[in-house]
């Protein structure tokens, strides 16, 4: 076993080899395996899902390395689960073989208790074979496009094709269980995703105390010779039409807190089916700037005919109405809060789009009316995973998002945002959430009560990784961006005001408002850079390094002379360019 140690954005991660195969031990994940140069899998991980598809804990209690084998101790305890297993890594004949044995020692409900297998997004189109249940084969390709369903389904096998110099052939073979595949670029994950126990089956399902689940994935490769890396340091830029409007989300955190000014526009989900609505709205207002309304919808039309009138009070910019249980703008729901507004007298855009994730736009699509005035949606880059590298791994995944979504939108402006680490609501929860019972904000509301708090909110390298969301974002097409709350555990500034690293981002972000955005494309999706340009001023651009060692960068920009920088690890720079 070896050690390499790595920046905050890349955990220390123990090398292990045999056979000429390598893989990188984070945590219980098994990452980056390697037949040779080429990465052959993103991942491999044991995971075990409770009743609403939250993760249970994992820990490595004990690591066991012999000559070609390895063997993790694992315990997956928490969220009324307790398991005890070994996972297994062994080379025989070239081949590679993972095996999962696991003991449930609890009666426990689960959504899923199996191995996944994430491939890299780089195999995006590769020609695949596909090995069914039954013996049969069917010739297929991982989609280009982010595919809304499963691509592939009842799988045994997967003959994955060379394609040359990029990828060499390689066969997978699954047993224990029937697996499917999903596209996890919807969640901005850098990967496709397969996983055993078909979603087509009922969920959640029993686990007895004493039942063992054992499953295995063998992998079979051409062994490739180590490449030299080609590193790119130059980001080229282009016109593309408006730089998009920068806003925040309220917090949500409990009172008292303080008046925040952050951003042109402040974002605010109204859950019309819980007693805080009116208190929320009411500290949103106070921050002074226009109100970009979410409403979540219920049944019950009194709270959505007296959220419409006490709009009426307030400097509203756009309302974007979600079903409470779709979690999109459904033709019915967009109808009914029209039909409010107007009879409160209240003028304002109305969108419409997915509250969760860029999953369910793509799914239910055909949901949302044409008449809406523009589409909104959001990400988090925390869905799946919590590594460091997943942050960093999303901004390539971002930036496609958010070109589909402009294809989606069919000309309508595209609103993305608010941008958080971790997601505001669980949406695939199978039980009721928790919810505020009080009309006051003295426990918060929304997010306090069902999203996620993480630790790298603080770290001064959230401001890097802010501008590169930015830069990843805005593509021509993109009317806003928005990210984080104001305040709180979530937001730019803890609860006494004081800031935050991202708040400096944001800030720099907000003053390029009103120019002509500078963007394009990362080289290797570590540097990034956005920009903006106004008549008889120097050119903006704003870099950020999220690579885990000093980068030199060049920046070229339309009739500009190219400007030459070195930005440190995880942080970013503000340039200028003259005529």
């Amino acid at each position: 076993m070896t050690s390499t140690t790595t920046s905050w954005w890349r955990s220390d991660a123990p090398t292990w080899q045999a056979d000429g195969w390598s893989l990188e031990l984070r945590g219980d994940e098994l990452a980056d395996i390697r037949r040779g140069g080429s990465v052959i899998l993103r991942a491999v991980r044991a995971v075990v899902r409770d009743h609403g598809w939250n993760t249970v804990p994992t820990i490595v209690a004990a690591t066991e390395s012999e000559e070609g084998s390895l063997r993790l101790r694992l315990r997956h305890e928490g969220l009324g689960a307790q398991l005890l297993s070994t996972l297994t890594i062994e080379t025989s004949g070239g081949e590679l073989r993972i095996v999962w044995d696991a003991e449930n020692l609890r009666d426990f409900s689960t959504c899923r208790t199996g191995l996944v297998v994430l491939h890299p997004a780089s195999d995006a189109g590769r020609r695949v074979t596909v090995t069914h249940s039954d013996g049969m084969t069917e010739q297929t390709a991982f989609p280009t496009r982010i595919s809304p369903h499963q691509p592939i389904m009842d799988i045994r096998a997967l003959q994955l094709h060379s394609t040359g110099d990029a990828a060499a052939a390689t066969t997978l073979r699954f047993d224990g269980d029937v697996f499917e595949m999903e596209d996890q670029r919807n969640w901005s994950d850098a990967s496709f995703k397969t996983y055993s126990r078909p979603l087509g089956l009922p969920y959640p399902y029993p686990m007895a105390a004493g039942e063992r689940v054992r499953q295995s994935i063998t992998v079979d490769a051409v062994r490739t010779p180590a490449a030299e890396p080609t590193v790119s340091h130059e980001i080229v830029l282009a016109e593309g039409g408006m730089f998009p409007a920068v806003g925040v989300e309220a917090s949500t955190a409990p009172d008292p807190g303080p008046q925040r000014t952050d951003g042109s526009f402040r974002v605010v989900e109204l859950n019309l089916t819980t007693p805080t609505w009116p208190a929320a709205l009411q500290r949103a207002a106070a921050d002074g700037l226009p109100l970009d309304v979410r409403l979540v919808v219920g049944e019950d039309s009194k709270p959505l005919a007296d959220a419409a009138k006490a709009l009426a009070d307030h400097p509203v910019m756009a309302v974007t109405p979600f079903d409470s249980v779709l979690h999109v703008s459904d033709e019915r729901t967009v109808a009914r809060t029209r039909a409010a507004l107007d009879a409160a007298g209240v003028r304002t855009q109305l969108r419409g789009g997915a509250r969760s994730h860029f999953t369910e736009l793509n799914r239910e699509r055909e949901r949302i009316p044409d008449d809406v005035d523009g589409i909104a949606l959001t990400t988090t880059p925390l869905f799946h995973s919590l590594d460091t590298e997943q942050l960093v791994e999303a901004l390539p995944m971002q930036r496609l998002i958010a070109a589909q979504a402009i294809e989606m939108a069919d000309g309508r402006p595209v609103h993305i945002g608010p941008v958080t680490l971790r997601p505001r609501f669980n949406n695939v929860a199978t039980s009721p959430e928790p919810a505020p019972t009080l009309t006051d904000l003295s426990e918060g509301y929304g997010a306090q009560f069902t999203g996620g708090v993480d630790g790298r909110q603080n770290s001064s390298e959230l401001a890097a990784w802010t501008i590169a969301s930015a830069a990843a974002l805005a593509v021509p097409g993109v009317a806003s961006l928005s990210w984080f709350e104001t305040w709180g555990p979530r937001g730019l500034h803890d609860d006494t005001g004081v800031p935050r690293a991202a708040a400096e981002a944001v800030a720099a972000l907000s003053l390029l408002e009103g120019r002509m955005l500078l963007c394009g494309s990362s080289p290797d999706g570590l540097l990034w850079a956005i920009g903006a340009r106004a008549d008889d001023q120097d050119d903006v651009v704003l870099v950020a390094n999220l690579d885990r060692t000093p980068r030199e960068v060049v920046v070229a920009v339309p009739g500009r002379q190219a400007r030459r920088a070195s930005v440190l690890a995880g942080t970013w720079s503000r340039l200028t360019t003259g005529s």
